[in-house]
């Protein structure tokens, strides 16, 4: 039997927000850890914003670690499991970066040697301290660090596909001196997969790291163009995770889907419990799935200013840790036992080119196909279009037939 599906969630706490690091109360962590934990999940995003941690090249705050360990320490009393994020970086449309990266002290994120060693002292001095935990999973390198190296970003560090493949190596190798043998990884927003311009590809998400993981916003014009309870807005979360499997060199790559959830206005709040079933659904009918982490723990306090407005409301649980009905639809999964999803066995041809990756894209022919093949009742992944005739390949996926976007879309294939 395949493992079963992780359950869990991306914590975001519920006084003060990432800043609660400057003022970390143990209490209050154990107070949100208890509504999490009562949802019957069983882990933790951990997000430890980088200029708190390293305020300087130099210096990594001993005091700032120590409140990590604990933080970790308190989850695993509450029968927790914990990932944490590093070079963290960006968050709910705030960066996060320390000042020896920036302005008069400018340094290129991903090709600057001092910005590289600062780095990776980092990476593996928070992994050391927690390698010895047993309920530490592993390293994710940041979050959506890819949005630092290209536009719409307003100051983007650039940087070629080389250049990041160096990059991740190096990063995760950091992560694993630290913590041998835990599952380290990096996640990217969808431009990595969507994108023709993102020097961060989908063969460097599928290839470099323990596990794939895609994060999955129908506010990136899925919900916009196709409506709120479309096939392509209730699969999409699904649609990125199969779609990651066709540039993955292991045909069994387990694929984290690390972050997802459910935005108003596109998704009202008195519709986010059905789109969060749906989701769930769909995701979980995907072969390999190593867990679904769903963003986030608890909303926003509407004391804090200047956050999109969807960013409020997006906590399965109140800022006063009540739970919501999408807190109930995520418990009900979680505490379901977990079942084998099938293999799919039509792939639908993608390109290889990272040039030409917005045909993936919401608006382009592979994309439409796909949930055209799904609103006809097909079950269908993808392939690489350099992989498309390749027999042994196709077998290890348990793949039987391929069709192209051209095909499914001028009404010629029916499952």
């Amino acid at each position: 039997m395949p493992p079963a599906v992780r359950f869990g969630v991306n914590y975001t706490p519920s006084e003060r927000w990432f800043h609660h690091w400057l003022d970390f109360d143990l209490d209050s962590v154990r107070a949100d850890l208890d509504s999490i934990a009562a949802l019957g999940l069983d882990h933790i995003r951990v997000f430890p914003l980088w200029p708190y941690f390293q305020p300087n090249r130099t210096l990594i705050r001993p005091r700032a670690v120590e409140q990590l360990v604990a933080l970790a320490d308190a989850a695993a009393e509450r029968g927790l499991d914990v990932n944490v994020d590093g070079l963290q970086g960006h968050l709910s449309s705030f960066d996060f970066l320390p000042a020896w990266t920036r302005t008069w002290h400018r340094r290129n994120l991903f090709t600057d040697p001092d910005a590289l060693d600062g780095q990776e002292n980092l990476l593996r001095t928070l992994a050391a301290a927690l390698a010895d935990r047993p309920n530490f999973i592993g390293m994710t390198l940041g979050n959506e660090v890819n949005q630092f190296s290209s536009g719409p970003h307003p100051d983007p560090d650039r940087a070629t596909p080389g250049e990041i493949d160096t990059w991740l190596a190096r990063m995760l190798a950091a992560c694993e001196k630290g913590a041998p043998g835990r599952l380290h990884l990096h996640a990217e927003y969808d431009a990595a997969w969507y994108q023709d311009d993102q020097p961060f590809t989908p063969g460097q998400a599928a290839r470099h790291g323990a596990v794939t993981a895609v994060h999955s916003w129908v506010f990136n014009g899925t919900a916009q163009r196709y409506g709120r309870t479309s096939v392509p807005s209730e699969h999409h979360a699904a649609y990125l995770v199969e779609l990651s499997k066709a540039w993955a060199d292991d045909p069994h790559r387990p694929v984290w889907l690390q972050e997802v959830g459910a935005p108003a206005p596109l998704v009202p709040p008195e519709h986010a419990a059905a789109f969060t079933e749906a989701t769930v659904a769909n995701a979980l009918d995907c072969p390999g799935l190593w867990g679904i982490t769903w963003w986030c723990s608890h909303d926003v306090s509407r004391s804090l200013a200047d956050f999109p407005e969807l960013e409020y409301g997006l906590g399965l649980l109140t800022n006063d840790r009540r739970p919501k009905d999408t807190a109930r639809v995520l418990e009900r999964a979680a505490r379901e036992p977990s079942y084998a999803a099938a293999s799919r066995t039509t792939a639908l041809v993608v390109p290889a080119d990272p040039a030409v990756r917005s045909r993936c894209a919401p608006g382009g022919p592979v994309f439409d196909a796909y949930f055209r093949l799904v609103a006809d009742g097909a079950r269908p992944t993808t392939v690489l279009d350099i992989r498309a005739a390749d027999r042994e390949h196709l077998s290890a996926r348990g793949i039987t037939e391929t069709v192209t976007a051209d095909q499914v879309l001028e009404g010629g294939i029916r499952p």
